[in-house]
């Protein structure tokens, strides 16, 4: 019998690993929409190597009612068009709404999609049928690293953002990169590193 073929994919934070962060806490309107440097390029290579490109990113801001589920689709469609201008291509966003301080009824709550919980993960390994040993997480902050260890990927810890020093986990990354495209020039050394084990 054929096996299915899986996917590997790069599972990717938003705010500060893409989008720049913002003063405040969360980022609330369209206007605040500001790549960081490269990122498009970057993820425009992880397409060329053949990964899937799924952004985890905690929204609790909804829960908190500083922010709609309408006005954060807005912001994300918008970053996902402006990097597909620049010829990347994001292929599913996976969000958390809730918040242990959330004033929306319903939404303070103990989830496990919020990271560093691992819900969100573990959904989008089973919708588009990820192989996690040949999948990385990538982002600023120390959940970030918790939630793609407790998921069984392999972490990177880019120094935009955050840069890991938010310190609220004692996770180590097993790559520190500094920047997006700098990950991508490893995921390009490692794929080369694998074909040459292969022949």
């Amino acid at each position: 019998m054929k096996r299915n073929k899986k996917n590997k994919a790069v599972f990717l934070d938003r705010d500060g690993t893409l989008n720049v962060l913002t003063p405040g806490e969360y980022i609330l309107h369209t206007s605040e929409v500001r790549l960081l440097p490269g990122v498009a390029t970057a993820i425009q290579r992880f397409n060329s190597l053949g990964y899937l490109i799924i952004l985890i990113t905690n929204q609790g801001a909804i829960g908190r009612e500083v922010l709609t589920e309408t006005r954060l689709q807005e912001i994300n469609a918008l970053l996902v068009r402006r990097i597909k201008a620049r010829g990347g291509r994001i292929n599913a966003i996976y969000y958390c709404p809730h918040h242990p301080n959330a004033t929306l009824p319903g939404y303070a709550i103990q989830c496990r999609c919020r990271k560093p919980n691992i819900g969100l993960i573990t959904r989008a390994v089973r919708d588009l049928a990820i192989d996690k040993t040949k999948s990385f997480f990538v982002g600023d902050a120390t959940l970030d690293v918790l939630a793609g260890k407790k998921a069984g990927l392999r972490t990177i810890l880019v120094k935009t953002g955050y840069g890991g020093k938010d310190k609220k986990y004692n996770a180590k990354p097993d790559i520190i990169a500094k920047n997006l495209e700098e990950v991508a020039r490893v995921l390009e050394k490692l794929e080369i590193a694998g074909r040459k084990k292969i022949t």
